[in-house]
């Protein structure tokens, strides 16, 4: 297991000299034939259990920042605290992160320093929504979605900004918000024109209908990127039939950590004793494996008593 441990992080760091992280999140969002899967990361630690499980890219998502903040997914928590915590999971991992940037938080100058930042703090892409400052999250309210012109203004400059060294993918809240397929399709071309590298497109609906039509109409113009969120019981078999690029399980870490702290706590409180409790949470040498205590070890040995 050690060996492995090793090697595999050996693997990463080559595969990080050959392509930046962009590069590698271009390739299998934009350029892959094979559908791709990312998985919601909202801290260091989080990304580092997904990049074990075995995933290849990360989803920086707002909902779980926003909760691991104790923040809801309202625009409260600031352009920065993301940032911040983007910096956090990109230094946990050798993953491609995809960030959730909601709209940007404000107009095409807030949007062009968010994507600045993210960038300088080893980000590989966004996703930026059509939605008006602040946002609501799409399932909690129908939100007002923003104007197309002035949207397509605030992907240009982000595109200007960071050029082809971020992928930038423009989200179409049209189906969330009751607008219709021509009002998404409209907006998907329109997106498209501005510079965006993969269109994603949203649904509140249970059944995988819209997107599935989406799909058709579109005729991967540009790759689609979904979020399953609601149509959670769709097997993954009519994904790759509709030949969607990538779908992003948006949220699930945070909820199982949720649950799971909740059961803990509620046990702990009620049996006054946490011995029921061990055989079913992580030991803390699993604690000091993962965040590889051992490499602090065999720094110390090279820097504070070099032979």
């Amino acid at each position: 297991m050690h060996d492995q441990s090793h090697s595999a992080l050996a693997k990463r760091a080559d595969q990080s000299v050959d392509s930046s992280p962009s590069q590698r999140l271009r390739a299998d969002v934009c350029s892959s034939s094979k559908l791709f899967f990312l998985m919601e990361a909202h801290d260091g630690l989080s990304a580092a259990l997904a990049e074990r499980a075995g995933f290849k890219g990360l989803w920086a998502s707002g909902l779980s920042i926003a909760c691991a903040l104790g923040y809801r997914d309202a625009n409260e928590a600031s352009w920065s605290q993301v940032v911040d915590a983007v910096e956090r999971i990109v230094d946990s991992t050798q993953l491609p992160v995809l960030v959730d940037g909601d709209g940007g938080f404000g107009n095409f100058n807030n949007a062009r320093l968010l994507a600045r930042k993210l960038r300088q703090r080893g980000a590989a892409g966004v996703a930026l929504e059509d939605s008006c400052f602040p946002k609501t999250n799409s399932f909690v309210d129908r939100h007002p979605l923003a104007d197309v012109d002035e949207f397509s203004g605030r992907l240009r400059a982000m595109k200007d900004t960071v050029a082809q060294d971020f992928v930038l993918v423009a989200r179409i809240e049209a189906l969330i918000g009751g607008h219709g397929m021509d009002e998404a399709i409209l907006r998907a071309h329109a997106y498209a024109d501005a510079g965006a590298d993969a269109i994603l497109i949203h649904s509140r609906r249970s059944a995988a209908d819209e997107i599935l039509a989406f799909a058709r109409a579109w005729q991967n113009r540009l790759p689609v990127v979904i979020i399953p969120t609601k149509y959670y019981r769709t097997p993954v078999s009519a994904y790759r039939k509709a030949h969607i690029s990538t779908v992003i399980w948006a949220n699930h870490a945070m909820r199982a950590a949720i649950a799971a702290m909740r059961q803990v706590y509620h046990r702990i409180l009620t049996e006054e004793s946490t011995s029921s409790i061990e055989p079913s949470i992580a030991t803390l040498d699993e604690v000091f494996e993962l965040l590889r205590y051992d490499e602090l070890a065999s720094a110390e040995a090279r820097y504070l008593r070099p032979s």
